[in-house]
């Protein structure tokens, strides 16, 4: 089994389920954002993939290994570091991509889950964002990922791949207090270190058509979305060639204030969060419908806000103290 990206906040959970459950595991990453801390005794191979010579490098690691299936976490997700430097995300990202699926097609090796976004989404929104909603990215990262999902389709035909995209929607919390998020780029580790600063969570808008004003998003804790990918890679065991795409998502949606809330409940702080103005091209609501997901291969979400903010917070305090 290969794992790329397999040392960052994603890709590390994942890794530590396979080899719980007894997968043999090899990780490639760069280390740019991973830790190789993360994932302990599992054999790393330090690469970037999207470098000129990645699939012949790639190839040589899966003869090594006996390599059969992959996981591809590897690449990069800022979305305004993608609108600052577009191209080089398409090299870092369908760039990295592609190296790979040479050396898959190239050693025979014909299952992959990918590491979508629903960022591909764009300008959609709504309480039920289904697999077949239009796709229209913002920014050069959404962009990036739905001609991911394109290239793996246009493979399934020319070397009988099957492949599986898993359509992430805003993922947060931890499985294991020592693998938590501690880059801010996402709410929860954002509030945590405004707070961290003594500074007053930020929630940009209060006037949208929901309940509370805020913006309303789709919540899923890391460890369900781990176990939604080795779901989705036992479920290509079988079957013929095909590239199944999936919302990974609980199909219940939060309100940004709701989560800040019940952040400042953990915490024991009390503080007002400050209103600022809306950010622009931020939807009101955005939720994923996951029913075909569970249709398919079985998997649904079982943790709920509770469970994300509680680990999200004990993995804080104990990184803080590391």
């Amino acid at each position: 089994m290969l794992v790329t990206g397999g040392a960052g906040y994603i890709g590390s959970h994942v890794v530590r389920l396979l080899r719980e459950r007894g997968d043999d595991v090899v990780v490639v990453d760069d280390l740019v954002t991973g830790d190789r801390n993360r994932i302990a005794d599992v054999l790393l191979v330090e690469m970037d993939l999207a470098q000129s010579n990645a699939p012949s490098m790639l190839q040589t690691v899966m003869h090594e290994h006996n390599v059969d299936r992959v996981i591809h976490f590897a690449g990069r997700k800022q979305v305004g570091e993608s609108v600052a430097r577009p191209a080089w995300y398409f090299q870092q990202n369908v760039g990295s991509l592609a190296n790979l699926l040479l050396a898959m097609e190239q050693v025979r090796v014909t299952q992959i889950v990918f590491s979508s976004s629903a960022a591909v989404y764009g300008t959609s929104e709504g309480a039920a964002l289904r697999e077949d909603t239009p796709r229209h990215p913002l920014n050069a990262y959404g962009e990036t990922k739905l001609i991911g999902e394109w290239l793996l389709s246009d493979s399934v035909g020319a070397f009988d791949l099957r492949a599986c995209s898993l359509r992430y929607f805003n993922v947060a919390g931890a499985g294991w207090a020592e693998l938590g998020d501690t880059a801010a780029l996402n709410l929860v580790p954002m509030v945590f270190e405004r707070l961290d600063q003594g500074l007053a969570p930020l929630i940009f808008g209060d006037d949208y058509d929901t309940v509370d004003g805020t913006c309303v998003r789709d919540y899923i804790h890391v460890a369900d979305l781990a176990e939604a990918h080795l779901a989705a890679l036992d479920g290509l065991a079988g079957g013929s060639a095909r590239h199944d795409v999936y919302n990974v998502g609980t199909g219940l949606g939060s309100s940004v204030r709701e989560m800040v809330d019940e952040i400042l409940r953990v915490s024991g702080l009390s503080i007002l969060p400050e209103i600022r103005e809306r950010r622009p091209g931020d939807p009101a609501i955005v939720v994923a419908d996951p029913a075909a997901i569970f249709a398919s291969i079985g998997w649904t979400a079982r943790r709920g806000l509770v469970d994300i903010v509680q680990s999200a917070w004990d993995s804080h305090l104990l990184l803080q103290r590391s």
